[in-house]
């Protein structure tokens, strides 16, 4: 009996050395045979970088051009004419259609980059463009007044609470939009009843400010800022402009400015930097000495419409703080021009360079407008980076996303 215990321990040692080589052999079979999981397609799997599965969206029927690492998918289409766009406080996708007086929302419920049905959330406006949202109220700007609506997140419907305000009723520039700022101060883009012309009101051709009652003039001298973002740096208020018709192709430029309060951004009688408009003022009544130029001129008719600043790291971070901007494109120029999406590097108060981002809408050796297959309009950042685009010609919003 004294010898049976080396003799045991011989036995027990050999038998764990036995398991340990098959659990060894089997745990690999098992991982490099076993079906568990099927490998996820390139539209399915989730990017480190936004914790979101790139889109499984249709790609678009437009030869789109993007820097290399980015991918484009359609997020909603069949929406008419969608303009500018919001999320909601729950991060539900909101779009309007001033065409149809309509605002609708498009849920992406399973986050697969996909909006799983537009949903009609406000009808009957007068031509809706500018949305926003602040302490849990939708803020729609019609073309003839500010209205707030109660928000339902759950049943994704908007009721209507007040009129805020009027506004100056024209059909020439007539998509207003709107922007708070941390203060709770609504900014509101009003623009020009005419090509050029003396305005009879006031509040044409401005940006007002509002704390909710009657808005004041904030800035004037602005034909048509379509769109405002607050630079998220210096916390000033940026906007894009349109410049005058029938100077020929290369004159005004549109501009990028910023806004400052009590001050004159030209219109009528000035543009670009400080440019007297003779065929307007021939004989120089009024000077452009106290006007502001624009910070960037952008080629004539381009006709920029929305802007972002990039202050998500997840997108890009090399391009943090700078600016993505719609060029909606020409109407009245012999050659087309603009049609993209641009990136412009900023630095401070000023852009140093501009590049092209996203192309394609319209084909380089097109001759006419009407040959652009899609025209860009708002771009929105959701909370993981990805980019949102509206389409106010193909009817389509689609979502930009930087690939693993």
């Amino acid at each position: 009996m004294k010898h049976l215990g080396p003799v045991l321990g011989f036995v027990i040692i050999a038998a764990i050395v036995s398991l340990v080589i098959f659990s060894s052999k089997n745990f690999n079979n098992f991982s490099t045979q076993s079906p568990a999981q099927p490998q996820a397609t390139k539209t399915q799997q989730t990017s480190p970088i936004n914790n979101i599965r790139i889109s499984t969206g249709a790609i678009p029927n437009i030869p789109f051009q993007l820097p290399s690492g980015f991918t484009i998918h359609v997020f909603a289409s069949n929406l008419g004419n969608p303009r500018d766009l919001e999320f909601s406080p729950g991060g539900t996708l909101l779009v309007s259609n001033p065409n149809s007086n309509e605002v609708l929302a498009l849920p992406d419920k399973n986050s697969d980059g996909v909006a799983e049905n537009k949903r009609i959330v406000i009808s009957g406006e007068n031509h809706p463009h500018g949305l926003a949202f602040y302490n849990g109220k939708l803020f729609v700007a019609d073309v003839d007044k500010v209205v707030r609506f109660n928000w339902d997140e759950n049943s994704l419907t908007a009721t209507k609470d007040k009129t805020l305000f009027s506004l100056p009723e024209n059909n020439d520039h007539n998509n207003r939009t709107i922007i708070f700022d941390i203060l709770g101060k609504i900014y509101i883009s009003v623009g020009s009843t005419c090509n050029v012309c003396i305005e009879k009101s006031q509040l044409s051709g401005t940006i007002l400010v509002s704390d909710g009652d009657d808005p004041k003039v904030f800035a004037k001298g602005l034909r048509n800022a379509p769109f405002m973002a607050f630079n998220p740096s210096t916390k000033e208020l940026w906007a894009t402009e349109m410049g005058r018709d029938y100077l020929g192709d290369n004159l005004p430029p549109d501009e990028i400015n910023i806004i400052h309060n009590n001050l004159d951004y030209g219109f009528p009688f000035c543009y670009g930097t400080k440019i007297h408009d003779n065929n307007l003022d021939p004989s120089n009544a009024r000077n452009c000495d106290n006007t502001i130029s624009p910070i960037f001129e952008i080629p004539a008719h381009s006709a920029p419409l929305g802007l972002t600043f990039i202050n998500s790291s997840q997108f890009l971070s090399s391009w943090q703080n700078d600016l993505l901007v719609s060029y909606h494109g020409s109407w009245n120029r012999s050659s087309p021009i603009g049609y993209k999406v641009v990136h412009l590097k900023v630095s401070g108060n000023s852009i140093t360079s501009s590049e092209d981002f996203l192309t394609g809408f319209i084909s380089s050796s097109a001759t006419q407008s009407s040959e652009a297959l899609g025209r860009p309009v708002d771009l929105i950042f959701d909370s993981f980076g990805n980019l949102y685009l509206s389409d106010d010609k193909a009817g389509a919003v689609y979502i930009i996303q930087k690939t693993p």
